[in-house]
């Protein structure tokens, strides 16, 4: 009787635990904290494929954030932010304009290699070839891939509506050799 008495503590202990961390999961998971796996190498070297990230859903989005969006064919991509609504956006021998003033890419700085001086990393664009507009539309976004060279984003595809945007990558959680928050 004695021992009956210890494993229904046991489980009263356990359901006590148990029920709060599932219920605390599901909200995280669900609503505030999504897992996201990558897929392809459009990121490389900031995101590998096969890593597995944290997505949010509930913070605004900034210039260089990485974005997760789900375009209207059903293709789910992530990206960096390079354009807010309202900007031009052009490329000009590797550099980055927003609004006709050059904007430093910390974030490339690993991946630009040697021969980017003889072959440009970054194509050279002017937004208003891409989208037939001067600036971004409103409540959209220019995004392109940190391997410029193997990416297919909005040079192709063109500017993404805020409405297909899905979140923002916050984390690198598996592999535990990947492990790390994504710079903007």
């Amino acid at each position: 009787m004695e021992k009956q008495k210890s494993y229904i503590g046991y489980f009263i202990f356990f359901m006590k635990i148990l029920i709060p961390s599932f219920v605390l999961l599901f909200i995280l998971r669900g609503f505030i904290l999504i897992p996201v796996p990558v897929d392809g190498n459009s990121m490389e070297k900031t995101l590998s494929q096969g890593d597995m990230i944290v997505m949010e859903k509930f913070s605004s989005i900034k210039r260089f954030d990485v974005v997760v969006f789900k375009l209207p064919n059903g293709a789910i991509y992530i990206k960096r932010v390079i354009g807010l609504p309202g900007e031009a956006v052009r490329y000009d021998n590797d550099q980055l304009y927003i609004n006709d003033k050059p904007i430093e890419e910390s974030f490339l700085e690993k991946n630009i290699k040697k021969d980017h001086e003889a072959v440009p990393y970054t194509t050279d664009f002017d937004l208003s070839n891409l989208i037939t507009a001067d600036v971004l539309p409103k409540d959209s976004y220019f995004v392109l891939g940190d391997n410029r060279r193997m990416s297919k984003d909005s040079r192709s595809f063109g500017a993404v509506e805020s409405k297909y945007i899905l979140g923002k990558a916050q984390f690198v959680y598996y592999p535990i050799t990947h492990m790390k928050f994504i710079p903007r």
